[in-house]
């Protein structure tokens, strides 16, 4: 490259990296030479030397959820904005696999990592190796490491209220992983609504799913095979809802009229399908860039070598967004109660 521009190798390391003085015709003169060879800078050279890294790792459970392709992208935005690069790796929600995910980003030095975690022990290693790490939608229970998750019991708790005001005694529950927080709190947010209205729960109705479940759709329908007095159901996420909306006009159901639907998510098909759905929006986007920003803040802190600031009591930032439920036509009075 040096030989190109016809300078010396200090001086075009300058000009390329944008560190030190170099004048401007020179800086050009570079540029152009490196457009002309088509150079492209070692990036893993230039983190050995330097020890650090412009890489910034994304940890997800599953891409073929739009959930998190869109938290991906608010995570993307904000990093990209601030001069790193995202590597995104997919665990399928499995800890073997996202603990992999970890020692991988270990490996090329990323200098933080964004995960959703289904285990403590990734969480675990980052932090022991060093790196930032900010965990999103999910809180694992590890320590040292900041937070920007949802209010999923609060979601789920206007959710169940809402069937619970229309008239609605029997409303099934699907559920995944209740051994996740997220799981477990809007499992909470279901039982803690008809605690409050006076209705006692099923627990039969509770179906619980395990994440990427194969025989999802046969377990709905045995749900309502073995329960035809169901007149609501509340998915907790976007894919069992379409799990339950597929498997309703399968059997000829008709959504309000003979069941109500909601979902925990808020997609664009569930406002196209006639009648929309009633969802749980969330934040997923802001969840993602405000995520990355604390990530952010904890990298710049760690290089400037201060002690990172915590919130109350010593503890580490634990950001909660509200969600917003969405009232659509998917979700009506039971039929032959007063209200229908």
């Amino acid at each position: 490259m040096a030989r190109e521009a016809g300078t010396s190798r200090s001086t075009a390391s300058r000009a390329l990296s944008g560190q030190g003085y170099v004048a401007a015709h020179i800086r050009a003169d570079v540029l152009a030479a490196a457009q002309r060879i088509g150079y492209v800078p070692d990036a893993l050279a230039r983190t050995l030397k330097g020890q650090r890294s412009n890489v910034v790792g994304l940890l997800v459970s599953d891409l073929r959820n739009q959930f998190y392709a869109e938290l991906a992208a608010g995570v993307e935005h904000a990093l990209r904005a601030a001069g790193y690069q995202m590597v995104l790796v997919d665990d399928h929600g499995d800890p073997e696999q996202e603990l992999d995910g970890a020692k991988a980003f270990v490996a090329m030095r990323a200098t933080g990592v964004v995960l959703t975690p289904a285990a403590a022990a990734a969480t675990e290693l980052l932090v022991e190796r060093g790196v930032s790490v900010v965990e999103a939608d999910r809180r694992s229970g590890a320590r040292g490491c900041d937070s920007v998750v949802i209010d999923s019991e609060l979601g789920a708790r206007e959710a169940t209220e809402h069937l619970l005001q229309l008239g609605h005694r029997r409303i099934a529950l699907l559920i995944d992983e209740t051994k996740w927080a997220t799981g477990a709190e809007r499992l909470r947010g279901y039982r803690a609504a008809h605690r409050a209205a006076g209705v006692p729960v099923d627990r039969r109705l509770v179906l619980d799913l395990e994440f990427h479940a194969a025989d999802a759709r046969s377990r709905v329908a045995e749900l309502l095979d073995r329960h035809p007095d169901v007149t609501a159901i509340f998915a907790v996420n976007n894919l069992m809802a379409e799990t339950v909306w597929l498997e309703l006009r399968r059997r000829g159901l008709a959504v309000p009229r003979d069941v109500s639907l909601v979902s925990f998510d808020d997609l664009a098909w569930m406002r196209m399908v006639e009648p929309g759905l009633t969802a749980v929006a969330q934040p997923t986007y802001e969840m993602g860039r405000r995520a990355a920003e604390l990530l952010l803040r904890r990298i710049a802190e760690r290089e400037a070598a201060v002690e990172p600031k915590r919130g109350r009591a010593g503890r580490r930032i634990q950001e909660t967004l509200e969600p917003t439920l969405v009232l659509r036509g998917s979700t009506a009075a039971p039929a032959g109660s007063a209200g229908a």
